[in-house]
């Protein structure tokens, strides 16, 4: 009878270690498909955006023939910027408006090539339904990118960045980025539609038509 009693009570702790294992793993496992789920309902809402891209794909050529065209347009990774204000900003602050999003460091050269040519693109399709969000990622002196866009003539983008790296490397693990300087295109829906990975010159005719046929302007 003395033996009993803990043998009763190991018996009742080991069922109910068993029961909170299978309760723990049933969790992970509900976790892993609300992700997937969710992962497919995104996915789903960005099938709207296959029409543009499809129109898209001719239009990269010339000096935008690097610039690669979604098959499978889809949300870009969430990342976290500073607006010109020094503001924590978002991509979806810019929900319902196209964003072609570039990465810039000034120690960059053809990072500093193209931003001219950004500039530009914005002045002439920048509004309502068009932004491009220029994100500087220096790290080291804070003032000196202002500084260099001023010296430049650059004076039609606002000021974004991403002075603590933070952005860069949730980029990079998304395969967004292997070097500088990278942009891609985020339509109205908030869905990915293209991605370069290197310079272009954006103002170009290449580059205006294709922008105007993503914003539904040609």
């Amino acid at each position: 009878m003395s033996t009993s009693k803990p043998q009763s009570t190991r018996s009742r702790r080991l069922v109910a270690g068993v029961a909170a294992l299978a309760l723990i793993a049933a969790g992970a496992g509900w976790y892993g498909f609300s992700r997937d789920r969710s992962d497919i309902v995104q996915a789903g809402e960005c099938r709207a955006a296959q029409a543009k891209t499809a129109s898209l794909k001719p239009l990269a050529r010339g000096e935008v023939a690097a610039v690669g065209v979604s098959n499978a347009p889809k949300p870009p990774p969430v990342i976290a910027f500073t607006g010109p204000e020094g503001q924590p900003m978002s991509l979806s602050d810019f929900r319902g408006k196209t964003v072609l999003v570039n990465l810039w460091a000034t120690w960059c050269i053809p990072c500093r090539e193209e931003m001219p040519a950004l500039d530009r693109l914005q002045t002439e399709l920048g509004g309502p339904d068009f932004q491009v969000v220029a994100i500087n990622v220096d790290t080291r002196n804070r003032e000196k990118p202002k500084a260099w866009l001023q010296e430049n003539g650059i004076k039609n983008l606002a000021y974004h960045a991403d002075p603590e790296g933070k952005l860069l490397q949730v980029l990079q693990k998304s395969g967004h980025v292997v070097g500088l300087p990278t942009t891609f295109v985020v339509d109205a829906s908030g869905c990915e539609i293209a991605l370069l990975k290197g310079p272009a010159e954006w103002a170009s005719p290449d580059a205006i038509t294709f922008m105007k046929t993503a914003l539904g302007r040609s």
